[in-house]
């Protein structure tokens, strides 16, 4: 038996239906993590969609309540596959949860918990983000096992039930169970490839520190005739301190928010890469970091967003000066931010404009810590190897995804050199009415894990454990 055979067996899985018909199903799950209402649903994903399949390929699985103390979380299932402690072992995730449907915002044909197939496009929540991404992964490595007889590697896994509420309890996990979840490298899939047409890895993430600011003045509102001129309007003042925050053209104006590691090396690594897509907005070239280019900017920089602002009653404006005004904010950061300092120098720099009457409210959901990859560790060459030599095609290899998703707990919490291969692409309406993933994708994906998973188990890096 061959490395050809084994993507053989993989591609068949998706042409003869195989990958359609078993995301169906678990796109039929109702896992939104953001609606308690849910809770039990995200239980029976790992107990009915997933245990099952990884006992059957030889996994010792266990599913452990969430530990959080902070925010209540979902199942965590954690499973391992060990052939000779003296193989490599990869550690591999996925999450099961995803966010509210949006059931009335779909496309009047397509329902999020029904996969439907239109071309080459299959809708449905959570059909890219994560639940096929971690399906093709757990499907490869049965095609390899189909083929050879074994792995020639361990096998571990990590699937959580709350990613989309900020990954609560799965820091802990991993420093509970650290001796047991331990491997040479983190192997995982999430987030989009930049381009649909050529694989992509990145070997890290941007953090993400979310925060409301809040001024909050007084009882009731007040006529706007009778008052005004009177009464300090708290969404002016909310207004002009977060117009403080960055510069005309969306430039931070906080220093400590301005990173120090977009190195020459981290620049060189993201020279020439796209950014956006064709199906999206247009890339604005005149805002954000003067002197960076879009790629610099969106995977070598930090930036600042305003998720959503309120005073008064947008739905219904009246004549008054209302009493509280609220912005919803973030922060995407990377490596080279010292994130500890990222609210006390905002109140600093808050306090020196005049603005001691916003109030900073840290928000309760977890918080996603920055982390990346040097891009000439030898398994990111490794990888990179074999996925060019399946598809053909140099793949695009990213410091750090401009998202944020819980790498730190393999990064930081385990010391892993980690590497992601996303199976979705930059159009596929993540978090969004009519997500959906490409087919094309889904079967490339399928040959390009078979492929590096039969390649670990003929001659892995000789890497040492953290």
């Amino acid at each position: 038996m061959t490395r050809n055979d084994a993507l053989k067996q993989a591609t068949d899985y998706f042409d003869k239906g195989t990958l359609q018909s078993e995301l169906a199903t678990l796109v039929a799950y109702h896992s939104e993590s953001q609606n308690p209402d849910q809770n039990p649903v995200l239980e029976q994903y790992l107990t009915e969609a997933i245990q099952p399949r990884l006992d059957a390929m030889g996994f010792d699985c266990k599913i452990y309540e969430n530990p959080s103390t902070k925010v209540t979380g979902g199942p965590l299932l954690l499973g391992t596959r060990i052939e000779d402690p003296s193989l490599p072992t990869v550690l591999t995730y996925g999450h099961g949860d995803v966010v509210w449907g949006q059931d009335d915002e779909w496309r009047e044909d397509l329902t999020p918990f029904e996969l439907i197939e239109d071309g080459n496009h299959l809708y449905g929540r959570g059909s890219a983000d994560n639940k096929v991404q971690h399906l093709v992964n757990i499907a490869a490595l049965e095609s390899v096992l189909a083929v050879r007889g074994k792995l020639g590697f361990n096998i571990k896994i990590v699937l959580e039930m709350s990613e989309e509420i900020g990954s609560p309890g799965l820091a802990e996990m991993m420093e509970t169970h650290r001796d047991t979840m331990m491997a040479d490298v983190l192997i995982a899939s999430d987030g989009p490839r930049l381009s649909a047409e050529r694989p992509t890895m990145f070997m890290g993430a941007r953090g993400g520190l979310g925060f409301d600011l809040v001024v909050d003045l007084r009882e009731g509102a007040h006529h706007s005739g009778n008052w005004g001129g009177l009464l300090a309007d708290p969404a002016i003042i909310l207004t002009q301190a977060l117009a403080s925050i960055t510069d005309a053209r969306g430039q931070l104006q906080i220093p400590e928010w301005r990173p120090t590691s977009l190195t020459q090396k981290v620049r060189d690594a993201l020279q020439g890469l796209p950014v956006g897509t064709d199906e999206g907005p247009t890339v604005d070239e005149d805002w954000g970091e003067e002197g960076l280019t879009p790629a610099e900017r969106a995977y070598g920089w930090n930036s600042f967003a305003i998720l959503a602002m309120k005073s008064g009653v947008p739905e219904a404006p009246v004549n008054a000066i209302a009493p509280t005004a609220w912005a919803c904010c973030q922060l995407r950061y990377v490596v080279g931010t010292d994130i500890e300092q990222a609210l006390p120098s905002l109140r600093r720099h808050l306090d020196a404009g005049g603005f001691e009457k916003v109030q900073i409210r840290p928000m309760d959901k977890g918080i996603f810590g920055a982390t990346r990859l040097d891009p000439d560790h030898p398994w990111v060459t490794y990888v990179r190897n074999s996925l060019r030599e399946t598809t053909g095609k140099d793949p695009h290899v990213l410091p750090n995804l401009a998202g944020s998703l819980p790498n730190d707990c393999f990064a930081d919490v385990l010391g892993l050199p980690t590497i992601w291969i996303p199976h979705s692409y930059l159009g596929c309406n993540q978090h969004a009415p009519n997500e959906h993933v490409l087919k094309p994708i889904c079967r490339e994906a399928m040959q390009v894990m078979a492929g590096l998973f039969w390649d670990i188990g003929t001659s892995a890096p000789p890497t040492p454990k953290t």
